[in-house]
């Protein structure tokens, strides 16, 4: 695998985000509807303020099973969150021309699986362990096509 290409090259431009007010259930509802494991949380600007996990809300739900003494008690607490409640705040970044190697050690060094590329303090996509793996991949099977090939 090519470390030295850029994030730019597989990184997903299109994304669904969400604001600091939205509340948690509709992003639950959003990872259940969708694909996705990571929503990052954005300004009305573009501006990245912070991400959310698929994890992040399963732990929420957990830790208001322990703190509260019933399911309605807890489906109501969970109604007053907000993304800017349960979000990661100052996300780990890259920028569109960090190199795909720099992402690769970043996953490796630490336990998040996404990374935002951000470029001149604005949103631009999003990077995770499952983009690096297709790309490898990728090129893998396209090293051993172009090997065959010549033999």
């Amino acid at each position: 695998m090519n470390t030295d290409r850029t994030v730019r090259e597989i990184m997903t431009t299109e994304l669904v985000t969400v604001s600091p007010e939205r509340p948690a259930k509709d992003i639950q509802a959003l990872f259940r509807e969708n694909e996705f494991h990571h929503i990052p949380v954005v300004d009305e600007g573009k501006r990245l303020v912070g991400i959310i996990s698929k994890e992040d809300i399963f732990k929420l739900a957990y830790v208001l099973s322990l703190q509260t003494t019933g399911e309605t008690y807890s489906r109501k607490e969970y109604n007053t969150l907000k993304a800017e409640d349960i979000m990661t705040r100052y996300p780990v970044t890259l920028d569109p021309d960090d190199t795909i190697g720099l992402a690769a050690d970043i996953f490796l060094a630490n336990k998040f699986h996404a990374l935002p590329i951000v470029e001149d303090g604005e949103l631009q996509g999003i990077v995770t362990t499952h983009d690096l793996l297709g790309f490898g991949f990728s090129e893998a099977v396209a090293a051993k096509t172009e090997e065959a090939y010549e033999e």
